[in-house]
């Protein structure tokens, strides 16, 4: 059976747009600012045991971290092993929530109405930070963050004072999260790949005073339940464009 001119004109422009569509989704992956978009942010293997509920180890002490094309001296393990006190006056989770003001790079504490905490913070500058109502879902005194590519490649063990948070549209596996910060000091101005970035002493206040509550204080993580919910976490404004 012999096609028409017409027929075989429709074949050829099927046959281009299957491979356009085919070289679009192999190219893709290739793309820094795809693959910013859909790789994790912390370890995978410790974002599968933290979503399967399983508790997180002790990691091993490592001494080399780098950002930006500069090696960095990581904190000591030792130093985060005592995390151990409830911080704040509420009495329900629900009376907590944390904001992320991204336009004034601030992260706000509240109990009902009452603002307790105000830190200055770093958002995505490389990747974008999501907006919306999230809840922290896990906290972890310590992990490993390590992404990008080029110019922008990290890899940043014993990142101190770990709160992920989720919800429907941004998943767990994800790994996006409020966290210490030791490899910069620019706090407000985007300086991550997507988390909030704090000053350490600041991640520790806010991990102290969230939810879950860390109820076994030589616990590595807490995964939050039913009778532990984890804090809300609004994120709102536009990041500063720099």
């Amino acid at each position: 059976m012999k096609l028409t001119s017409f027929e075989k004109a429709w074949v050829r422009i099927m046959g281009f747009l299957a491979f356009v569509i085919v070289g679009v989704f192999m190219i893709q992956p290739l793309i820094p600012a795809f693959h910013a978009k859909v790789e994790p942010l912390a370890d995978p293997g410790s974002l599968k045991k933290l979503i399967a509920g399983l508790p997180l180890p002790v990691p091993a002490q490592e001494t080399k971290a780098e950002f930006l094309g500069k090696t960095i001296t990581p904190p000591s393990l030792a130093l985060l092993s005592a995390v151990s006190r409830v911080l704040g006056t509420a009495t329900s989770s629900e009376e907590k929530r944390i904001e992320v003001d991204l336009t004034h790079q601030r992260v706000y504490a509240f109990e009902g109405n009452r603002k307790v905490y105000e830190f200055v913070v770093s958002t995505g500058k490389w990747a974008p930070t999501p907006t919306g109502e999230f809840t922290i879902w896990a906290k972890v005194k310590s992990q490993k963050m390590s992404g990008g590519s080029g110019n922008t490649y990290y890899y940043l063990p014993n990142v101190p004072y770990v709160m992920f948070f989720y919800n429907n549209e941004v998943a767990q596996a994800r790994g996006f999260s409020l966290h210490g910060t030791y490899w910069h000091n620019n706090f407000g101005h985007p300086m991550s790949h997507g988390c909030v970035n704090m000053r350490i002493e600041d991640a520790k206040t806010l991990f102290e005073w969230s939810s879950p509550q860390v109820t076994d204080p030589k616990a590595w993580s807490t995964n939050a339940t039913s009778e532990n919910p984890g804090t809300r976490v609004i994120i709102y404004g536009i990041t500063p464009t720099e």
